[in-house]
């Protein structure tokens, strides 16, 4: 049953965008993607208000970070695990948009992220990419620029390697899949800069923290992390 419900609703999500995708009521003017009411019900995390949250506690003694939040949690197969669903999987892209769009004006309250100089999103394989039509961390990027009026950077980091998913392994596992498989093409441009790195969801933050190693390499260069969601395992 649950199996058959899932399949209604990304069918559902898919061919009849008119629909919220989280919960799958008919939407009405003005609303976008996502119903009102799951909007309001959306399980923010508030962890841009506190330096030590769950997310920073992920690199604590691994990397150093100057400051890291997500914008909702969500716990397996709950509705909210559906909205990350349609922006990774299915297309949606402009969910990202509208997503990181809220997520910027949250990152605004806080003067943990007052010093940025530049939003980066956790690139894909080209290959992957590809295969996609796009990358999901890139259009979330993309909206909280928007609202945050920084530049988004898409050309100095990038994925040497196509890496299998990582949905199914666990911490050290995962660390071994992204451990050499990032690099930078001009490591100058990140030189006394504040980078923002952007992804859609943080578990273990193996990929992160492979990211973060390479650019924390160039001289003056500080890095902080905002993801679009914390899966709460």
């Amino acid at each position: 049953m649950k199996l058959l419900e899932q399949s209604i609703s990304d069918v559902l999500g898919l061919f009849f965008p008119e629909l919220c995708v989280t919960c799958g009521k008919r939407l009405v003017t003005q609303e976008k993607f996502v119903c009102f009411n799951c909007w309001h019900d959306l399980p923010v995390t508030n962890f841009h208000l506190k330096h030590d949250n769950k997310v920073a506690q992920l690199f604590w003694g691994r990397v150093d970070i100057s400051a890291a939040t997500a914008f909702f949690s969500f716990r397996k197969g709950s509705k909210y695990q559906q909205l990350i669903h349609f922006v990774k999987y299915k297309g949606l892209k402009e969910l990202g948009f509208e997503t990181g769009k809220k997520f910027g004006l949250q990152l605004l309250e806080s003067p943990l992220f007052a010093e940025i100089d530049v939003l980066m999103p956790v690139p894909l394989h080209p290959k992957k990419e590809k295969k996609r039509g796009f990358n999901q961390s890139d259009w979330i990027a993309r909206g909280i620029a928007e609202v945050l009026k920084m530049p988004v950077d898409t050309q100095t980091l990038h994925r040497k390697e196509y890496t299998a998913t990582q949905t199914k392994r666990n911490r050290y596992e995962r660390w071994q899949n992204v451990e050499a498989v990032f690099g930078l093409n001009d490591p100058k441009a990140v030189e006394n800069k504040h980078v923002l790195l952007i992804d859609d969801v943080v578990t273990t933050g193996a990929t992160l923290e492979a990211c973060a190693i390479h650019l924390l390499k160039q001289p003056g260069t500080k890095v902080s992390i905002a993801t679009l969601a914390y899966a709460d395992i």
